[in-house]
């Protein structure tokens, strides 16, 4: 692990399903149940859980990395995403913002052209 970097995110869920169904899907994840109140995912450089809950809009923007920003954009729509902002640059890159089946809102970012 690396001093004081990200080493596990923490989300709301209502539906554990929609959501192991969705990130499995979209990004490859793999999910540990702990009873009916908790499920822990992995995937390869993130690690984190759902709690049974109802998300809270805005609280918290996780953003993910991709090499092929386009490829990871058709994979979350494929999934079921829905995309909020399409990719736009900023200054070091590009990114496009996508809310999850729980309603959270995630951003996906890449320094490739």
């Amino acid at each position: 692990m690396k001093h004081e970097q990200i080493q596990y995110v923490e989300f709301l869920s209502n539906d554990f399903d929609a959501v192991k169904k969705f990130y499995g899907d979209a990004f490859g994840w793999e999910f540990t149940d702990y009873g009916s109140e908790y499920i822990a995912f992995d995937g390869e450089y993130v690690s984190g859980g759902f709690a049974v809950g109802v998300p809270v809009k805005g609280s918290v923007l996780v953003i993910l990395y991709s090499q092929r920003l386009e490829e990871t954009l058709a994979k979350v729509q494929d999934a079921g995403g829905t995309i909020v902002q399409d990719i736009f640059s900023f200054p070091g890159g590009r990114r496009f913002h996508f809310v999850d089946p729980d309603g959270n809102e995630l951003a996906v970012w890449s320094d490739k052209g």
